[in-house]
């Protein structure tokens, strides 16, 4: 594949990465943002009711509405065209090595692998909390950890395509990709089994509000991902097999004798 290529489906990756953010940011902010509204109101009664000083010392620094529409708008379409360009990277490495797909199986492919790699995998782990939920002095602490899991989960990812790739000769496609699954599910379970439980949500929180953040927040990372093997599967597809020209007949152009 050379350079002009690549760069043309970098340039479809972020294009495709902005369109599935915009479809995300919609699903973030009508599913997830009334939890999030839902869980603050919960953490401020909480605190007017053990400290009427702190409700009236504490300044705002940015407004609940600014955050809640151009702060989440800015977050969610910056991200998507950020991960759009890597996946088109990733894309460019993958096509005609993972199997023999076609540019939009590939394209589908590679976003769902991400989808687990870089998002379920961590998020169950160390799923996500809304605001009301966690200790401001672990947040590096548990900052680090779910970058810590998502890293081994992404590098997990990588070893466990090409384990199935060595073992497809010896055993076949079926058996070298149940293999290559079962093993690097083994590996991820001893990480969850080994790397620190972080359980800081506060016994009396809401369960049901809760689940229904977490649940959001695993939504828009699907509607994100699943949106861009979609769109940029499409524009991969009409970048590297064009349809043939055709006469203004609309019939197909005859081939030279």
């Amino acid at each position: 594949m050379n350079s002009a290529t690549v760069r043309n489906l970098l340039v479809r990756g972020m294009l495709a990465g902005l369109a599935a953010g915009v479809l995300a940011l919609v699903v973030a902010y009508f599913l997830g943002e009334p939890f999030v509204d839902k869980a603050i109101g919960l953490e401020e009664a909480h605190a007017h009711a053990h400290s009427h000083a702190h409700s009236h010392d504490e300044v705002e620094v940015v407004s609940r509405s600014l955050q809640s529409t151009a702060g989440l708008a800015t977050g969610v379409l910056v991200y998507g065209v950020a991960f759009g360009g890597i996946a088109a990277l990733a894309f460019c490495f993958a096509l005609g090595r993972v199997g023999r797909f076609s540019p939009r199986a590939t394209a589908l492919l590679l976003s769902g692998c991400a989808l687990l790699a870089v998002y379920v995998v961590p998020f169950l782990k160390y799923p996500a909390n809304p605001p009301a939920v966690g200790q401001e002095d672990t947040i590096g602490k548990r900052t680090t950890l779910y970058f810590l899991m998502m890293l081994l989960s992404v590098l997990l990812t990588i070893a466990a395509t090409i384990l199935g790739k060595r073992l497809a000769p010896a055993l076949g496609t079926w058996y070298a990709t149940v293999a290559a699954v079962a093993a690097f599910a083994v590996v991820i379970g001893l990480a969850y089994a080994f790397l620190p439980t972080v359980n800081e949500v506060p016994a009396d929180f809401p369960a049901t509000l809760l689940w229904r953040f977490r649940l959001s927040a695993l939504a828009t990372q699907t509607v994100l991902w699943g949106g861009f093997g979609l769109l940029f599967g499409e524009l991969a597809g009409r970048l590297l097999n064009p349809r043939p020209a055709t006469a203004t007949t609309g019939r197909a152009v005859p081939a030279a004798h």
